[in-house]
């Protein structure tokens, strides 16, 4: 289809400025959130006969950070948000053209972009290991060639998020972890960190715009600020129970912790919901908090640790009296492994006579394998994973591949069919599954798997081919 000419996309009025209408998402469009070489890749190809090709793109990652034993999927809800809103609308392609990012007739495919391809993957929230294939992207050259930016942003950073927060909702045990890392993440990041941080079990935010935007709980009483406001302890938690009520959590480290839960009781009573630790050694103030709490009848008051927290030091206060954690920095710069290293590869395109070819880059240290993948998980007796099972073969009994082998659990699920995305992955509904889903993955892995020392992935990857 030939393009019409620039004027009628760019800048033009009345309905060939209608033609190409901005987004109506309240979040604007998310098509400028990409690369450059998208677009100029993109530009060649309609220009030399390529841009047609049906393609395949893979997402994987070659490795696991040093040290860890699996990864966790998260933001494939996000993406198929952004998805909805990747439209180049007026002052997308204006900026485009004044800046001669590329060409004219660029322009006009790019005025009526709609990705209409299909995209499979792992359920958000399932465990992943190397060459893990957790998204594939089918369709043109020029629809999915755009997405590659887009899709690794999300997934890179909101897997790399839930990869550590699994880590510190497992070492947690059955206490719940609460996120509260606004403060050390860019404004946006620390609303997907929060989404990430509760698909991997957390059990609430302190960030408003992601209790709002994905339906999360939201936690947070009161910060040392509060307190040093106020004559003494004493006021200030006589007005934060006056405003919040007897179940609030009362923080009570600004100065002597012994005084400030005598305060904390004095002013609400032996039913106070909890109290905070901030800082010093939290394994014996927990102690001596427990103690001091029990002797004024709070039997019942809960103790809640902060205070730079992640999973090994979650770890360490195992044995403590404590009831909940909260952490910031570490979960939110996913614990000392801030991405996960996911790629977006092209495995298979059509050829000209249009039957699909497996490509493959073959640099060293960056091989991959070419063709479309099935994947599925194998299972001893008790439920316990033994493998990642990478499925090859001929194209199309490849993507026809289910299970038939008992013990094999398929991976791949359908996200987006015809460009019509799944509703049911977006969203509060989205996250509420991703979590349910992460919890009964990580229950599969093997014993051990979750340990906190360094070791190799929990499984292994082996590829079966099919003849």
């Amino acid at each position: 289809m030939s393009a019409p000419e620039p004027s009628a996309r760019v800048g033009g009025t009345g309905a060939a400025r209608r033609a190409a209408p901005r987004t109506a998402s309240a979040h604007g469009s998310t098509a400028l959130l990409t690369d450059r070489y998208e677009l100029t890749m993109l530009q060649a190809a309609l220009a030399d006969g390529t841009a047609h090709r049906h393609s395949i793109f893979e997402v994987f990652t070659r490795r696991l950070p040093p040290g860890r034993r699996y990864g966790v999927l998260a933001g494939t809800g996000r993406v198929l948000e952004a998805l909805a809103d990747f439209r180049f609308g007026e002052p997308e392609l204006e900026w485009l053209q004044a800046e001669k990012v590329v060409d004219d007739a660029t322009l006009g495919f790019l005025a009526d972009y709609r990705f209409t391809g299909d995209i499979s993957g792992y359920a958000e929230g399932e465990v992943f290991f190397p060459r893990s294939p957790v998204m594939v992207v089918e369709g043109t050259f020029a629809e999915c060639v755009l997405l590659e930016t887009l899709v690794l942003s999300i997934l890179n950073f909101d897997s790399a998020v839930a990869s550590a927060a699994s880590r510190m909702t497992s070492a947690a045990v059955d206490r719940p972890v609460l996120e509260m890392g606004s403060r050390r993440a860019h404004e946006h990041a620390a609303v997907a960190a929060a989404r990430a941080a509760v698909v991997a079990g957390f059990a609430g935010t302190s960030n408003l715009e992601a209790g709002r935007r994905w339906g999360l709980p939201t936690i947070g009483t009161a910060a040392h600020a509060f307190i040093l406001l106020h004559d003494d302890e004493e006021s200030a938690f006589a007005s934060q129970v006056a405003s919040q009520g007897k179940g609030t959590t009362l923080l009570v480290d600004t100065y002597d912790v012994r005084r400030g839960v005598e305060a904390a009781i004095a002013a609400a009573g032996p039913g106070l919901g909890a109290v905070r630790l901030d800082s010093g050694d939290l394994l014996s103030l927990a102690q001596e908090v427990r103690r001091t709490l029990d002797s004024l009848g709070a039997t019942s008051t809960r103790i809640v640790v902060t205070s730079d927290l992640d999973e090994h030091a979650i770890a360490a206060l195992a044995a403590a009296p404590v009831d909940a954690y909260g952490v910031g920095t570490s979960v939110v710069t996913g614990s000392g492994a801030p991405t996960c290293g996911m790629v977006y590869k092209l495995v298979a395109r059509a050829g000209e006579d249009g039957v699909m070819e497996p490509v493959a880059k073959a640099s060293a240290s960056k091989t991959s394998s070419g063709g479309r993948k099935n994947a599925a998980r194998r299972l001893d007796a008790e439920g316990r994973a033994e493998a990642e099972v990478i499925i090859v073969g001929r194209d199309g009994e490849v993507a026809a591949w289910s299970p038939e082998e008992q013990g094999l659990r398929a991976l791949h699920v359908p996200l987006v069919i015809g460009g019509a995305v799944d509703t049911r992955w977006c969203g509060a509904h989205g996250v509420h599954t991703a979590q349910q889903r992460h919890g009964l993955s990580r229950a599969e892995l093997p014993r051990g798997a979750r340990r906190l020392s360094a070791d190799e992935p929990a499984v292994p990857t082996e590829t079966v081919t099919l003849v």
